[in-house]
């Protein structure tokens, strides 16, 4: 099952990643995640996308792509993934569809998660408190708002106009109300494919 996690940024993606990976095997494929190991290990690919990501930046496409391709292919991946961050722009999601026909694959669910602004605000101005993330800074996280909404956001009409299943959690509650809706949504879909 190919699930796409998707909201915008502080919408709690990452962390209601674990959960779902836990309970429902999938693995956790976050592409913000695996560049910053990149950037902090100092490699070619992480002294590329270092400064893109540090001024709220998206990677460029090609890149991205060529680095979930890569994920993919790994033997873990062979019976789905959860896609966390990717893909963000419609580019990327027409990447992935055609990256997954080839292998007899597709999109199966797109699993929303819905935060008013405000508090997506408040959220990664507590992260980069609690974590000492330089790329959460007041300015930086509103052109990350402002990229999700011309960007990334375009991408839930992109998949809803072609048939994939999306479903819409409110992730504006306590973490395991959220996590509850999220479980719910899930078990709805996978109940369907199999009636």
């Amino acid at each position: 099952m190919i699930t796409i996690l998707f909201g915008p940024p502080g919408g709690g993606k990452g962390t209601q990643a674990a959960y779902i990976t836990e309970r429902f095997g999938l693995p956790h494929v976050s592409t913000g995640e695996m560049l910053r190991i990149e950037a902090s290990k100092g490699t070619h690919l992480g002294n590329e996308v270092a400064p893109i990501m540090a001024a709220g930046n998206l990677v460029p496409d090609d890149l991205i792509v060529r680095v979930i391709e890569s994920r993919l292919a790994e033997a873990d991946a062979a019976h789905g993934v959860l896609l966390d961050g990717f893909p963000r722009t419609v580019p990327q999601a027409e990447a992935l569809d055609a990256m997954l026909r080839r292998g007899g694959k597709q999109v199966d669910l797109v699993l929303c998660l819905d935060v008013p602004e405000p508090v997506l605000i408040e959220r990664l101005l507590g992260r980069a408190r609690d974590e000492g993330r330089p790329d959460d800074n007041l300015e930086t996280i509103q052109n990350r708002l402002d990229v999700y909404h011309r960007d990334t956001a375009p991408v839930l009409d992109y998949y809803r106009t072609r048939g994939a299943h999306v479903a819409r959690v409110d992730g504006d509650a306590d973490l395991a109300e959220v996590t509850r809706r999220i479980y719910d949504a899930l078990d709805r879909f996978i109940g369907s494919r199999i009636a």
